[in-house]
C-alpha cells in the first residue's frame, strides 16, 4: 500500500461548478454575437460544447473589451482555463485578423507550439497549416505566408521575424504564452515588445501565464504612468481543476529514477485506470526509466495479466516531432499509457488521459559561472511553483493523485519560484540577437529581470573573441556577425559551421557539428562496447565519430536503414532528425555563399573548423591526470558517454557542453592541437612559458 510509504495530504484545488448548458451560455450575447459565434457551420456541436465548458469562455467578452481599450492585457489564467487554445480563436472571431493581419502566439517550447496549433485546427475544423491556423518552429514550419491567420511559434522565431520587420507590421495581436517559465527568449521578447508598442499604437499584447507577478508585468508595459488612463491592465481567470491528492515520501529516496519506476509499477498494480506522467530531469534518466519500465512490464506480464498493458513513451525536447506527438494520441483500449518526461510536460502542453503524476522533485537547469564564463547543466530541486504545476497535470480529466519522491519537510524548504534564465545563463546568444536587431546599447535595454552586469560583460567579451562584434566599439561585424545571428544556433556552433566553409570541413553537409545543438544523434552502448558500421569509433572524439556514423548511414539503402541502425545500436530516429536539420542549415550556408565542400576524409580539417568555433571551451591534460579548463583552470573529466572516456588521454580537447553532477563532465569532446588554438585565436590565447 502507498500509505505505508507516503504521507497523504489533500491538495486544495477548486472543484469546477456545474457545466453550463448550450442555451445558458448564449443568454448574455446579442443577436450579432450569436450569429457570428454560435452558428459557425465549421465547428461541430461536440467541439463547441467542449469550448463552452472552459472557464475562459465566460470571460470572452470581458477580454475583448479590455483589448479594445488597453494596449497590453496581463492575463493570469489558472491551469486548465483554456487560455492557450481559446484566446486566438476569440481574436479571429472578433475581427482581429482582417486586412491580412495575423494573430501570433509564442510558446517557450516547440512541442507546445505544434500541439496547440493542432488542437486549434481540430476545433476550427480546418487544415493545419492552411488559411486558419499553422505553426513555425526551428527547422520545421507548417503555415501559409500572408494567408494563415493564427500562427503559433517559438519565441526565437518571432525574434528572427523582427530582424526582417522590426515593428512586426504583419501582426495585429501578439500573445506571449507561459511567461512564468521566464526563459531567456521570453525576457528578450517582452523587452522588445515594450519598445514596439510605443511606435505601434494599434498593436495589442496579451501576456498569459498560470503563475506570474501580474503587477510587476503591468508596470513594465504601462507607458502611460502618471496619466489619466493606464496602457496595461490585469485580468484573472479561474482554472478548471479537479481535486488532487498529494502523497509525500516518508523518507528521502536514494535513487529517484528507480523509485519512480517502482511507484509506477505499484500504481499499475493497485490503482484504477488512468494514465501516468513521470517527471525526471533529462534525456539519459528518461531513457533509463523507459527501459526499466519496459523490462519490468515484460517480466511481470503474468502478475499483471488481469491489468491493462503498459505503453511506455518518452518525452523530451530533442525527440523528433513524430515521437513527441505520440504521447498525445489516445491510449489504446486495454492499455495504460506511461509518459516519462522532462519538465517539458510541466506547462504549455496537456497530455490527455493523465490521472497520476510521479514527481522526482528535481530539474536540470543551466547556470553560468561568472568567474569562468562557462555554462553548466546542473540538477537542482524544483521550486514550489513548478511542483504545483506538475501536480496540476493530474487534475485535468478527473480527480487525480500525485506522488512526490521527497518529504513534506523538503517541499517546505523549496524556493517559491525559479530565477529567470536571464539572470543565471550565458547571454552571448541574446546579445548577438539584440545587436542584429539594431540595439547597440544592451546595457540600457529594458529587461523585465535585469541580468547581472558581469554576465553581460562576459557575453560581450566572448562575442568579440568570436569576431561577431568589433573590438573597438562592440558593434556587429559584417558579414561574420550578421551571418552568425542568422543561424538558429549558439554563437559557438554558428562560428564553427561558418568556419567549415573556409577549411573544407563541412563534408558534404554531414558535419558532425549538426548533432550538437539538440544532441540529435545518440549512439547507444551495450555491454560496455559501442559498435559502428564499417568504421571504428574515431580516436579524435565524439563529433568525428558521429560524422563516421553519418557517412556509413548514407551508404545504406533506405529500406534497410532502420535495421542497420538497430544492428549497430544507433538511434535511427535521431539520425533522421539530424539529416532534416542538415538540410535547413545547408540552405542558410548557401544563402551566404559559404562553400559546402567535403573534407575528403581529412579529419584534421573538421577538427580545425570545430576549433575555430569552440576555442573558448578548451581543456588541457593536467599533471594530476584529469583535465583542466584553460579559462578558470577548473578540474574536469570526460563524460562516460564520450568515445574518449576509455582512450589514452589527449593533451588538448575542446568540448561543446559541461554537465555538473558530482564533478564537471565534458560532453561532445574533440581532440585538438595546441598550435591550432594559438593560430585560430591568437587574441584569446598565448603561451605562458613560465607555466611550461
Amino acid at each position: 500500500m502507498f500509505e505505508s510509504v507516503y504521507t497523504q495530504k489533500k491538495h486544495r484545488f477548486l472543484r469546477p461548478g456545474e457545466n453550463p448548458t448550450w442555451e445558458e451560455d448564449r443568454t448574455d450575447l446579442d443577436t450579432n454575437e450569436k450569429t457570428k459565434f454560435v452558428y459557425n457551420a465549421n465547428i461541430s456541436l461536440s467541439l463547441e460544447l467542449q469550448r463552452q465548458r472552459l472557464p475562459i469562455f465566460h470571460c470572452r467578452n470581458q477580454l475583448l473589451y479590455l483589448l479594445e481599450n488597453y494596449q497590453t492585457v496581463v492575463l493570469v489564467g489558472e491551469t486548465g482555463c483554456g487560455k492557450s487554445t481559446q484566446i486566438p480563436q476569440y481574436l479571429l472571431e472578433s475581427g482581429w485578423c482582417q486586412d491580412g493581419k495575423v494573430v501570433g502566439v509564442t510558446e517557450p517550447r516547440r512541442v507546445a507550439a505544434i500541439t496547440l496549433a493542432t488542437r486549434v485546427a481540430e476545433e476550427t475544423q480546418s487544415e493545419l497549416g492552411g488559411h486558419v491556423v499553422g505553426y513555425c518552429v526551428r527547422f520545421n514550419e507548417c503555415f501559409e505566408p500572408r494567408q494563415t491567420k493564427i500562427k503559433y511559434m517559438t519565441e526565437g522565431i518571432l525574434m528572427r521575424e523582427m530582424m526582417a520587420d522590426p515593428l512586426l507590421r504583419a501582426y495585429s495581436v501578439i500573445v506571449v504564452d507561459e511567461v512564468h517559465e521566464r526563459t531567456l527568449n521570453t525576457d528578450i521578447i517582452l523587452g522588445l515588445l515594450k519598445k514596439i508598442i510605443r511606435k505601434r499604437r494599434d498593436l495589442r499584447i496579451i501576456v498569459t501565464s498560470a503563475t506570474v507577478d501580474a503587477e510587476k508585468l503591468k508596470e513594465f508595459f504601462n507607458h502611460n504612468k502618471g496619466k489619466q488612463k493606464d496602457s496595461a491592465v490585469i485580468m484573472s481567470v479561474e482554472g478548471k481543476l479537479y481535486p488532487v491528492e498529494i502523497f509525500f515520501a516518508k523518507e528521502p529516496v536514494p535513487d529517484y529514477v528507480l523509485s519512480a519506476v517502482n511507484v509506477v509499477l505499484e500504481i499499475h498494480a493497485k490503482e484504477d485506470n488512468g494514465d501516468i506522467l513521470v517527471f525526471l530531469t533529462g534525456m539519459d534518466e528518461v531513457g533509463r526509466a523507459v527501459s526499466a519500465l519496459k523490462d519490468a512490464a515484460a517480466d511481470g506480464r503474468k502478475s499483471f495479466k488481469s491489468r491493462d498493458e503498459l505503453m511506455v513513451l518518452p518525452m523530451y525536447g530533442s525527440l523528433s516531432n513524430n515521437d513527441q506527438l505520440m504521447v498525445f494520441k489516445r491510449t489504446p483500449k486495454n492499455c495504460r499509457k506511461v509518459v516519462v518526461a522532462t519538465n517539458i510536460a510541466e506547462t504549455s502542453i496537456t497530455i490527455p488521459g493523465i490521472v497520476y503524476v510521479v514527481d522526482c522533485g528535481f530539474v536540470k537547469t543551466r547556470f553560468l559561472n561568472s568567474k569562468t564564463g562557462f555554462d553548466t547543466l546542473t540538477v537542482v530541486p524544483v521550486s514550489k511553483a513548478a511542483a504545483e504545476q506538475r501536480a496540476g497535470r493530474a487534475g485535468r480529466l478527473r480527480p487525480g493523485k500525485v506522488y512526490r519522491l521527497y518529504t513534506e519537510a523538503d517541499f517546505d524548504r523549496l524556493p517559491s519560484s525559479s530565477p529567470a534564465e536571464m539572470q543565471r545563463c550565458s547571454l552571448s546568444a541574446a546579445v548577438l540577437q539584440l545587436k542584429a536587431l539594431g540595439i547597440d546599447n544592451v546595457l540600457r535595454f529594458a529587461f523585465p529581470s535585469p541580468p547581472p552586469a558581469r554576465n553581460l560583460l562576459l557575453a560581450l567579451e566572448l562575442l568579440c573573441a568570436l569576431g561577431a562584434l568589433g573590438h573597438s566599439d562592440a558593434t556587429l561585424t559584417r558579414p561574420l556577425g550578421l551571418q552568425m545571428a542568422e543561424f538558429p544556433l549558439s554563437p559557438l556552433h554558428a562560428k564553427a559551421l561558418i568556419a567549415s566553409g573556409s577549411v573544407g570541413g563541412a563534408t558534404d553537409g554531414n558535419f558532425g557539428m549538426l548533432q550538437a545543438p539538440e544532441r540529435t544523434c545518440e549512439v547507444a552502448s551495450r555491454g560496455g562496447r559501442v559498435r559502428h558500421a564499417e568504421q571504428r569509433q574515431a580516436e579524435e572524439g565524439d563529433l568525428l565519430t558521429w560524422l563516421n556514423v553519418f557517412a556509413a548511414y548514407s551508404k545504406v539503402p533506405e529500406k534497410e536503414s532502420k535495421a542497420w541502425c538497430g544492428r549497430y545500436y544507433i538511434n535511427h530516429r535521431a539520425v533522421r532528425r539530424t539529416l532534416e536539420i542538415k538540410g535547413h542549415l545547408l540552405n542558410i550556408l548557401k544563402k551566404f555563399d559559404i562553400a559546402v565542400v567535403s573534407c575528403g576524409g581529412d579529419g584534421d580539417r573538421v577538427r580545425k573548423a570545430i576549433t575555430a568555433g569552440f576555442f573558448p571551451n578548451a581543456a588541457y591534460l593536467h599533471h594530476s591526470g584529469s583535465y583542466h579548463s584553460v579559462r578558470g583552470d577548473l578540474p574536469m573529466r570526460v563524460d562516460p558517454s564520450s568515445v574518449l572516456y576509455n582512450q589514452s588521454p589527449h593533451k588538448w580537447l575542446v568540448f561543446c557542453e559541461l554537465v555538473h553532477t558530482d564533478q564537471m563532465y565534458m560532453k561532445d569532446c574533440v581532440a585538438v592541437e595546441q598550435e591550432w588554438l594559438l593560430t585560430t585565436a591568437p587574441h584569446f590565447y598565448h603561451v605562458d612559458y613560465k607555466m611550461n
